[in-house]
């Protein structure tokens, strides 16, 4: 166009204005184009939310094409935004510890299990070598090592006993990914584990023992007839003693396997006390003072062989830990719509220190005695389960030398209030 208006101003007006007009209209294009290359210029030196600026001519379509390209680039830039905060997001989430590091083991991110498992801050340590703030020795030379794909089993110094497997995984180019995982619970049931398999084999080794040496002193000395019977007296009490201990493992294993909780009927208290005082009777032989004690009586909703099981288990602690003339209280009551059924003696008691571990299975107090007394170590631990299955809750009161007090409480929830039919009337007893 501007070659056109040249030719025909010259062939009109002469060469020197058809010169004169291409000059002008050049210099015009030049100034055009400078001015679009300062704005862009400026854009390209701008924020990168800049708007694109509109031009002039064929920049024009220069402008317009930036303009597709920087949506389609900022699209991309908000689905990797996107997807980078979505993976962190599931990273936050997992329940497990997790710590992104570089080549040179700097910390890049990690997510709240890492600060909380290895007390890490994601902003403040992010760039610092991790086994400056991971200062366990053996975590040093876990890393120095490369063990990548092997565990290590780490105490976290954050307090709370807390037991952290940690594992190395390579990713990308030369980074890892640091896993960190809470085992405790997993440890706790593994020693729990090798300690009941451990006490069961010492439980059946101590009578198996007794009974073996006497079985080859009988085929080796051919005792006297009174001695052969003293004999088989001790060795019937130990084979009894393994059966007493076979039977509460079956009972303590079916409590475990069961679901937590127990809907059951409804079980009278009533016949249920008299029963439970009937076999203390028996028990105990006329060698203690045994009192009962209804003041409400009404029905639990629960499973009467599990209940008879745990109140019996106390009652026959009660019995056995309490000498020859001492006193034994059974006891049901009433309080603000809970149960409260409780168990007292006269008895040895407890020192205070033992007191939270008496619910373990196979714990003593003192393993002579225990033994003495003809106890399996796993009574306690039946109504603990019990109790877990009726929502109920275990509370001991003892002081050594002046007995104890063992009392559950089953929940409002767990209570109904019935009237027992006249043969199930409580007649209050006692037996000397």
């Amino acid at each position: 166009m501007l070659g056109l208006a040249a030719l025909v101003a010259g062939a009109v007006a002469g060469a020197v204005w058809g010169l004169g007009i291409a000059a002008c209209g050049l210099a015009g294009m030049v100034a055009l184009h400078v001015q679009n290359l300062r704005a862009l210029k400026r854009w390209v030196q701008s924020p990168v939310e800049t708007p694109i600026p509109s031009g002039r001519g064929v920049w024009e379509t220069v402008f317009a094409a930036l303009h597709r390209f920087s949506r389609e680039l900022s699209r991309e830039r908000r689905s990797l935004a996107e997807a980078l905060q979505r993976f962190r997001n599931a990273g936050e989430a997992m329940p497990d510890a997790v710590v992104m590091l570089d080549a040179g083991h700097h910390i890049e991110w990690c997510n709240a299990a890492g600060q909380t498992y290895f007390g890490l801050d994601g902003e403040r340590d992010k760039g610092a070598l991790v086994f400056n703030l991971i200062r366990q020795p053996e975590f040093a030379a876990y890393l120095a090592a490369d063990r990548s794909g092997q565990a290590l089993l780490l105490k976290s110094d954050r307090g709370g006993g807390l037991l952290i497997s940690v594992q190395l995984i390579p990713y990308g180019d030369q980074e890892k990914l640091l896993i960190g995982q809470d085992v405790t619970e997993f440890e706790r049931v593994a020693t729990v584990r090798r300690d009941f398999v451990a006490n069961v084999s010492h439980e059946i080794k101590t009578p198996l023992t007794v009974i073996s040496g006497f079985i080859e002193t009988i085929q080796t000395t051919g005792p006297a007839p009174q001695q052969l019977e003293r004999y088989l007296s001790l060795m019937a009490e130990q084979a009894h003693n393994m059966q007493r201990l076979v039977e509460d493992l079956l009972v303590l294993s079916a409590l475990e396997n069961e679901s937590n909780s127990v809907a059951g009927e409804p079980v009278a208290i009533a016949p249920l006390m008299n029963a439970l005082l009937r076999d203390a009777q028996s028990l105990s032989g006329g060698r203690h003072d045994i009192q009962l004690e209804v003041q409400a009586p009404g029905a639990i909703l629960g499973s009467e062989i599990e209940l008879r099981s745990a109140f019996g288990n106390l009652i026959s602690n009660a019995i056995r830990y309490t000498a020859q003339g001492g006193k034994v209280g059974i006891r049901w009551q009433m309080t603000d719509g809970a149960g409260l059924f409780s168990v007292e003696d006269s008895g040895i008691g407890i020192p205070a220190e033992h007191i939270p571990r008496l619910t373990e299975r196979f714990y003593r107090v003192d393993r002579s005695r225990s033994r003495a007394t003809g106890g399996t170590g796993l009574g306690l631990a039946i109504v603990r389960h019990v109790l877990l299955r009726h929502d109920a809750t275990l509370n001991i009161d003892s002081e050594p030398g002046r007995g104890s007090r063992f009392t559950l409480k089953f929940p409002a929830t767990r209570m109904v209030a019935v009237v027992p039919p006249p043969e199930h009337q409580l007649q209050l007893a006692a037996s000397r």
